[in-house]
């Protein structure tokens, strides 16, 4: 009986680490992702002709969509999420 306790106990706390780990590897991707996003925009800036130009457009959107998709991935985790100095931390 005790060890199937113990058992289920370790298997919680297991459970509890793994989803730790993910949560700090989506908030890794929401920085890059965001990163993506401010480089395209500058890239966008100094763009000279006109595929220059359709290309920064593109990257940018395809960042911005990346980006959305990570906070809604992230609003979806059941996590009460804090902002703290430096960004986000679970």
């Amino acid at each position: 009986m005790w060890s199937w306790l113990r058992s289920k106990k370790r298997n919680a706390n297991f459970m509890l680490k793994n989803e730790r780990q993910e949560q700090l590897a989506l908030i890794d991707e929401i920085n890059t992702a965001k990163r993506e996003w401010e480089n395209a925009q500058r890239f966008f800036e100094y763009a000279a002709d006109s595929d220059q130009i359709d290309y920064a457009i593109y990257a940018i959107s395809s960042a911005e969509k990346r980006y959305e998709m990570l906070i809604r991935k992230a609003k979806r985790m059941p996590v009460r999420w804090t902002f703290q100095k430096g960004g986000m931390t679970p």
